[in-house]
């Protein structure tokens, strides 16, 4: 009997669904390793493109000194959670002391006459900020989160069918072999041919 014990998967009571859970349970482990590998590797590059374009972006924005024309008025914000925000119309002067005007973001409290920094474009029109490091790490945070939920969530869908299936044949078989050993072991014998012709 030693014999049979030793060396891997040499239990003689250890059945084949038994072997096959356990080879499951190592590939949702195996998954949950390479969902984290590929939500670093997504996040890294996320944050390397978006450093990148950021600094893209930085090299054609500028600040300038702005003076509002206007009172301050709020509008909606672009996320329905979000506080609104104050605007105000302003003029400034960009490029080569060009004229422009437009309705900006500006601090709350801003009065007519009051001086504002705005972000313009190479043109001079208004445009928004470039990317701070925070909104960066946040989208790449964000990238390789999500990622790495994605494919820990589509790997156990697939293993729990997959433990569902080998359940259900593993009950199968156990009512069928013990459809096979139940009389014999209760001592309930079946009626073979010809049994009560008597």
């Amino acid at each position: 009997m030693e014999h049979r014990t030793q060396g891997r998967g040499a239990n003689p009571l250890r059945r084949h669904a038994d072997r096959a859970r356990t080879r499951l349970h190592a590939a949702f482990a195996l998954t949950c390793l390479l969902a984290v590998v590929v939500g670093l590797a997504l996040a890294r590059a996320a944050w390397t493109d978006g450093h990148r374009t950021a600094e893209n972006v930085a090299r054609h924005r500028h600040v300038v000194t702005a003076t509002t024309t206007g009172e301050t008025t709020y509008r909606a914000a672009d996320q329905p959670s979000s506080r609104p925000v104050a605007v105000a119309t302003a003029t400034w002067h960009f490029p080569s002391q060009r004229p422009h005007r437009a309705t900006v973001p500006v601090p709350s409290g801003t009065l007519k006459g009051d001086t504002v920094r705005v972000w313009v474009d190479d043109d001079g029109s208004a445009a928004a900020a470039p990317p701070g490091r925070a909104d960066i790490a946040l989208d790449a945070v964000g990238l390789g989160a999500g990622a790495v939920a994605g494919i820990v969530l589509v790997g156990g869908a697939l293993v729990a069918v997959c433990l569902r299936t080998v359940d259900a044949r593993s009950a199968r078989d156990w009512e069928s072999e013990w459809a096979g050993i139940e009389p014999v072991w209760s001592g309930r014998l079946r009626p073979g041919p010809g049994a009560g012709e008597d």
